[in-house]
């Protein structure tokens, strides 16, 4: 009996000191807590988009989380997945007009938070956290037309779970955006008409400033010494922030008929990865490059790898470059892993048309 009684005592100190830590330290619970998410945009007339995961030391992939964790599919395809803390935000664009939706979730179980519709969100393209429980949303509006002269930046209250402004970008397609100091840079869909970067304040939610390029500005994000890089066609500018002037311009080529895309940084924001691709009547082809924030000038002669992806990121713990492969918009795709130096890892089949991924 004191055996037992002494195995209790120290069972409920156990118990007790466990209850303790996880007072004080609570860990998240779910089965998405770390790893790596697929953004698959799907084959758009079918609205097949989905998530995919897989853990860092996995090679098979879940195929669809969120019908995992739901009970249904995304009705649409993906166009960004982004998360912070315990929150999470998929884009979702339909084929109908009027049912494109921004999907709230729980970052570590999936499960449904809430959801925004139309007429609030239209064609939406890409999402960034911002201050005071907002994020922002890039959408093309209605455009019906393709015309992109409806376009605008939706302001999301993540306290309420709905947008609470609209920001309009009448010209060009508003596209990628990146956030710096109480700046968001709206870029310009490339075939959209659009030339000029638009620089939101976050505090007002008023544009600021346009500043004018010669093609469709893409930008890329901030470096390592807190430059703003945006691909501006064949070349890339490397620009200040805050005065918004341009500090470097690298040429990627002279080469008018290729396209630059899918720009990444590394996890020491010191190296740029991106694809250069071209169309001719056998269909894409082109090369994955790279080049380095104080480079003088951009090799697109040889190659970091000898193919072309559909998505590219590296994940910031272990400095893997992941890289999309879609062999057609009527089978899975996959995700590729690569090291700094090129080298192939391994391929982990995912869903339909990878175009992006999210690590956490």
């Amino acid at each position: 009996m004191k055996k037992q009684l002494f195995r209790l005592a120290s069972l409920t100190s156990l118990s007790l000191f466990a209850w303790s830590c996880n007072q004080s330290d609570p860990a998240p619970k779910g089965d998405y807590i770390q790893g790596v998410f697929v953004v698959n945009e799907g084959n758009f007339s079918q609205n097949n988009g989905a998530i995919s995961f897989f853990t860092r030391e996995q090679t098979t992939a879940e195929i669809d989380i969120f019908n995992t964790a739901n009970g249904t599919t995304l009705k649409g395809g993906v166009q960004d997945y982004v998360a912070l803390d315990a929150t999470g935000i998929i884009l979702v664009d339909n084929m109908s007009a009027g049912q494109d939706k921004v999907e709230i979730v729980n970052s570590n179980t999936f499960q449904r938070i809430a959801t925004i519709g139309a007429p609030e969100i239209e064609n939406p393209r890409e999402v960034v956290f911002g201050t005071n429980n907002k994020a922002y949303v890039s959408c093309w509006g209605t455009n019906a037309d393709f015309k992109f002269t409806t376009g605008y930046v939706a302001v999301v209250d993540l306290v309420t779970n709905k947008v609470v402004d609209q920001i309009e970008i009448t010209s060009g397609g508003p596209e990628n955006l990146v956030l710096n100091n109480g700046k968001l840079f709206v870029g310009k869909v490339s075939y959209g008409g659009g030339t000029t970067l638009t620089v939101i304040n976050t505090t007002t939610n008023a544009i600021d400033k346009s500043i004018s390029f010669e093609n469709a500005p893409n930008p890329i994000g901030i470096d390592a010494d807190g430059k703003l890089w945006v691909n501006d066609g064949i070349k890339v500018i490397k620009m200040n922030p805050d005065s918004y002037n341009a500090d470097a311009t690298l040429s990627l080529g002279s080469d008018a008929t290729k396209s630059a895309s899918n720009f990444a940084f590394s996890p020491d924001k010191r190296t740029v990865f991106f694809v250069l691709s071209y169309f001719d009547a056998a269909g894409e082809h082109g090369g994955t490059y790279k080049f380095g924030i104080s480079d003088a000038q951009v090799n697109v002669t040889t190659p970091l790898i000898k193919r072309i992806f559909t998505g590219l990121a590296v994940d910031p713990t272990q400095g893997l470059l992941y890289a999309g492969v879609t062999p057609s918009f009527a089978q899975a795709g996959y995700a590729l892993r690569y090291r700094a130096d090129g080298s192939l890892v391994d391929s982990v089949k995912v869903n339909v048309a990878p175009t992006g991924f999210f690590f956490k």
